[in-house]
C-alpha cells in the first residue's frame, strides 16, 4: 500500500504504475481515503473503512458471488455502501474491521498471506466456508444480493431486460420469445393427443 501526499507533484502515468505493486492502490486526499484499482477502472472514496477492509470485502464479494463476465468495478461498486454504513454506526464498523481482520488471519494461518492475496479461489472460498455461520458473512452476503445484481448496468450480462410494466408487460413483449428451447409439437397439434 502506497499513501501519496497531495502536494507531491505525480504524473498520472507514475502513480498508476506504483500502485499496481499492490492489489489495490491508496491515495490520501483532503477528506479521507481514496481505494484504486490498479488498473485504473474505477476508485472508491473511503469515509470510515481502512483500504485493506474495503479490498477485503470486494475480494469477498466476487468468491461469494462469482460470475467471470463482471469486472471489479461491479464488484466495487457492490459493497461501496458497507463504508457509509461503518461511517453511520461504530458497531458496523467495528464487526467489518474485525470480520476482515479474522479472514486475513486464518489465510495467514494456511497460506502466510493476507486474504485477497490468496491465489486460488478455492482456498479463499473454503476460507468463506469456515466463517459462513459468522454475523460478519451472513451480514455481507446478504447485502451483495441487493448490492450486486440490483446494478442496471449489469442485468444485460443475464439476460434479464429489465422491468417491463411501464412497457405493457411481458405478455405482448417477449413472453413467447423463448428461442434458446428446441423447437417441439406445436399446441394445436397436442390439443388432439390430450384426452
Amino acid at each position: 500500500m502506497r499513501l501519496v501526499e497531495k502536494t507531491r507533484r505525480v504524473s498520472r502515468r507514475r502513480f498508476l504504475g506504483a500502485s499496481t505493486a499492490t492489489v489495490f492502490g491508496t491515495v490520501a486526499v483532503s477528506s479521507g481515503t481514496l481505494l484504486l484499482d490498479p488498473k485504473g477502472a474505477w476508485a472508491i472514496p473511503l469515509k470510515s473503512l481502512k483500504p485493506a477492509t474495503m479490498a477485503t470485502l470486494i475480494q469477498m464479494a466476487r468468491d461469494t458471488y462469482p460470475h467471470d463476465r463482471l469486472t471489479d468495478t461491479v464488484y466495487a461498486k457492490s459493497v461501496a455502501d458497507y463504508d457509509d454504513k461503518a461511517a453511520a454506526d461504530a458497531g458496523v464498523k467495528s464487526m467489518l474491521e474485525n470480520g476482515c481482520g479474522e479472514l486475513d488471519k486464518k489465510a495467514q494461518a494456511a497460506y502466510s498471506v493476507n486474504y485477497v492475496d490468496v491465489q486460488w479461489e478455492e482456498q479463499r472460498t473454503g476460507i468463506l466456508r469456515d466463517m459462513q455461520n459468522t454475523e460478519f458473512f451472513q451480514t455481507i452476503r446478504g447485502g451483495l444480493i441487493t448490492g450486486l445484481y440490483n446494478q442496471h448496468d449489469i442485468w444485460m450480462k443475464f439476460g434479464y431486460e429489465g422491468a417491463s410494466a411501464d412497457k405493457g408487460g411481458y405478455l405482448h413483449r417477449g413472453f413467447n420469445d423463448i428461442d434458446w428451447l428446441p423447437k417441439t409439437q406445436s399446441a394445436s397439434s397436442t390439443e388432439g393427443t390430450k384426452s
